[in-house]
């Protein structure tokens, strides 16, 4: 099964696309948005990218990690983001998809709260192949990619 895991940032959405049956990260990328986009464009320009990988994937199920509700100075460009992505799941293929914050994505792995840091930071390794080599954004939406094959 073919899952996919997105964190998102004002300017970009970074993507995993994770084989659970062999345990493999099979692609990982960015979505930058042009900077000449205005925000309705820069919304449909992520929507219409996402839909394709999802499709040229084979996709079977999506996690996307969330702001956090308590969060000190949210993105309000980073929430926009986050509602597309969360719209282009609801209009695809998908079998499911979870939208996960700290707690719900740990909870899905099976690890500490605490913990969820620790790997993202990569003080921790995580057992899948070239971990340490990958950003924290990176790393986060592995992390969504694997919780969503527990879904």
């Amino acid at each position: 099964m073919r899952t996919i895991g997105i964190r998102v940032a004002p300017k970009a959405v970074t993507f995993v696309v994770f084989d659970a049956d062999g345990q493999i990260v099979l692609n990982t990328e960015d979505i930058r948005i042009p900077i000449a986009f205005r925000t309705p464009d820069a919304l449909k320009y992520i929507r219409n990218n996402l839909l394709d990988i999802l499709r040229e994937y084979s996709i079977e199920r999506a996690g996307i990690r969330t702001t956090e509700p308590n969060a000190q100075s949210p993105s309000i460009a980073r929430i926009q983001i986050e509602g597309v992505v969360q719209e282009a799941f609801a209009s695809s293929q998908l079998n499911s998809y979870y939208i996960g914050q700290i707690s719900s994505i740990s909870a899905r792995l099976n690890i500490d709260r605490v913990d969820f840091k620790r790997y993202v930071d990569g003080q921790l390794d995580w057992p899948v192949e070239n971990w340490a080599d990958l950003s924290k954004e990176q790393r986060e939406a592995l992390l969504c990619a694997i919780g969503a094959s527990r879904a």
